[in-house]
């Protein structure tokens, strides 16, 4: 599979390319990446370019091209295994869950995928793994999430999410075609043949199974939550309809079964720590530390890396060992998504509540917010691989505010977590005096 890719996705690129020619804004991009905020945006205010997007572009001339036509329709047509009702609950699993959900794909499906090989190389030679712009680059991935899961016509042809998916399927064609095209003009930039081709079959299955089997059947359950089975049907089904839109092999997630086999193989054979995946790990808990909207501390980080990935892995991507308290914090964040979870889910009228509400919040804080993104990413091709860039280690940039963001929190919930123990301990001690003394 590493050596197959999205061909139709590629072909349509290069139709699109001469219809309208991508700005010859390598060297440019390089430089401007010099230059950037700590949320990964231009220092410089001056007016940029109208950026080109490739999902109009298609959209418009899909009349025109039999290529194109061809992608088109093959996207909006609807497979005989969509089931718009299935998918629309596979949309509230992921509100329903919304904290753990994110911290398992920031610091599991992100943090724990640097450990394979293969897949960092690619990442490397985009630049995209910078300290300085990881993080808008991990909001520009959760607001894909986001959109795929925000209603169900979003998901839908003609919305957001269904727009996004073809975009990130385009720009993965973008950044596979300029990588194998360096590589033909510098041997040694990139080994075909050993890596397989960059963003591959392989890769891209491997991404879809990150967010939705890995989240089910690893992420949550180490933070103490386990979905029903029909919730792991429903999630399974809209990653599946995801997988189908960004021309990714979707058959291996026809059921939940398959797709955890496909999880447990990927495990097995593709994670293994290279100094480049230390060197990305490492830039990804810089671009975090102290950021808004959990103004986290580098250990927190760190513990919840090795709370959803094992001491073993994270050892191997060089992550650093956090103290007692740090660890107490992260019992704190499980006790805490425990209580909200069951609590919210077993009561119909607060689930349909939470839901609502979290999908509010998240794409407020996420992409609405100036400390989030600012604007909805059209996922325009912006960290562009050149024969001068790879991704190097960096310092961090961390502004830990004066209060105490969601370490406090999870302090709190510790501390009346072991108060409960120790009231519901106090109680069965006493029941128990009481039926020996009768």
């Amino acid at each position: 599979m590493k050596m197959e890719f999205d061909r139709l996705g590629e072909m349509a690129l290069n139709r699109l390319n001469v219809l309208c020619p991508p700005q010859p804004s390598t060297r440019q991009s390089f430089e401007a990446s010099k230059n950037l905020t700590a949320d990964g945006v231009p220092e410089s205010a001056s007016p940029q370019p109208l950026k080109r997007d490739l999902y109009l572009l298609l959209r418009d001339h899909a009349s025109q091209d039999e290529v194109l036509g061809q992608l088109w329709a093959e996207s909006n047509v609807i497979p005989s295994w969509v089931c718009w009702e299935q998918i629309e609950r596979g949309q509230d699993v992921f509100y329903r869950y919304g904290g753990p959900a994110l911290t398992g794909l920031a610091f599991q499906s992100l943090l724990g995928g640097m450990g394979a090989t293969r897949v960092v190389e690619t990442l490397t030679r985009t630049g995209g793994f910078s300290t300085k712009v990881a993080r808008h680059r991990l909001l520009e991935t959760t607001q894909h999430i986001l959109q795929c899961t925000r209603d169900l016509r979003s998901i839908q042809p003609g919305g957001a999410g269904h727009a996004s998916s073809i975009r990130v399927r385009l720009l993965h064609a973008a950044v596979r075609q300029r990588i194998v095209k360096l590589a033909q003009e510098k041997p040694g930039y990139y080994d075909v043949q050993s890596l397989g081709y960059p963003i591959n079959d392989l890769d891209c299955v491997a991404t879809i199974g990150a967010f939705s089997a890995t989240l089910i059947w690893l992420s949550l359950p180490r933070q103490g939550i386990w979905l029903r089975r029909k919730e792991i049907e429903d999630y399974i089904a809209l990653f599946r309809y995801v997988a189908y839109l960004t021309g990714t092999p979707h058959e291996y997630f026809e059921s939940p079964e398959r797709a955890k086999v496909v999880m447990e193989t990927l495990l097995r054979d593709e994670i293994n720590p290279s100094a480049t995946s230390r060197i990305l790990a490492s830039n990804v808990l810089n671009s975090l530390e102290g950021q808004p909207p959990t103004f986290a501390s580098r250990s927190f980080l760190e513990a919840n890396c090795r709370w959803l990935n094992g001491n073993e892995l994270c050892d191997d991507l060089g992550l650093g060992r956090p103290n007692l308290y740090h660890w107490m914090l992260m019992a704190g964040q499980v006790l805490f998504f425990m209580a909200i979870c069951y609590t919210y889910r077993s009561i119909p009228i607060l689930d349909r509540r939470k839901i609502a509400a979290s999908r509010r919040i998240m794409w407020s804080v996420i992409v609405e917010d100036k400390q989030g993104l600012g604007q909805e990413s059209v996922f325009d091709f912006k960290y562009i691989p050149n024969l001068s860039k790879t991704t190097k280690a960096e310092k961090g940039h961390c502004s830990l505010p004066e209060r105490g963001g969601i370490e406090q929190r999870n302090l709190r919930a510790f501390l009346l977590g072991c108060i409960g123990m120790l009231g519901i301990t106090w109680i069965a001690m006493r029941f128990v005096l009481a039926w020996h003394g009768r």
